[in-house]
């Protein structure tokens, strides 16, 4: 593994922290958008408190097999953070990982601030800050008017 090894994605979204902080904890509100283009939500399972575990099923659209990632909330603080780690079943290179999305009011909205740490080689770095910003645009998408 690559000393603090991780990425960092910023986005721009119009609306509030709270709406978009609901839209990082909620299944229905996870199923519009989460997954790179090409991708979507399946099934989205969530106890949301803190050692809460989650389970997303993404799937290659319209109609892949699930694949599943899952992890454990690290850090629920509404409407400003969430954290949580971030586990690929079907692989063992990407293995309790950090995800932290920091969501702050801005002027037009809200900027999310998302890194991805202790990622273990440079090909899961290129590979999840893809995954992230195109996750982001879907977000950001869903708040458009």
């Amino acid at each position: 593994m690559i000393p603090d090894a991780g990425v960092t994605v910023r986005r721009t979204i119009s609306a509030p922290p709270a709406n978009v902080y609901k839209a990082w904890t909620e299944p229905g509100e996870l199923t519009k958008w989460f997954g790179p283009p090409g991708y979507g939500l399946a099934t989205a399972e969530v106890d949301l408190r803190i050692g809460g575990a989650y389970r997303f099923g993404m799937r290659k659209l319209p109609d892949g097999e699930p694949f599943y990632v899952t992890g454990q909330y690290k850090e629920l603080a509404a409407p400003s953070r969430v954290a949580f780690t971030w586990t690929w079943e079907h692989s063992e290179d990407v293995r309790d990982s950090l995800v932290t999305i920091d969501l702050r009011e801005v002027a037009d909205g809200t900027e999310v601030i998302l890194t991805h740490s202790l990622l273990p080689n440079e090909k899961e770095m290129e590979s999840h800050k893809s995954g992230w910003s195109g996750s982001l645009e879907k977000l950001a998408a869903t708040f458009a008017s």
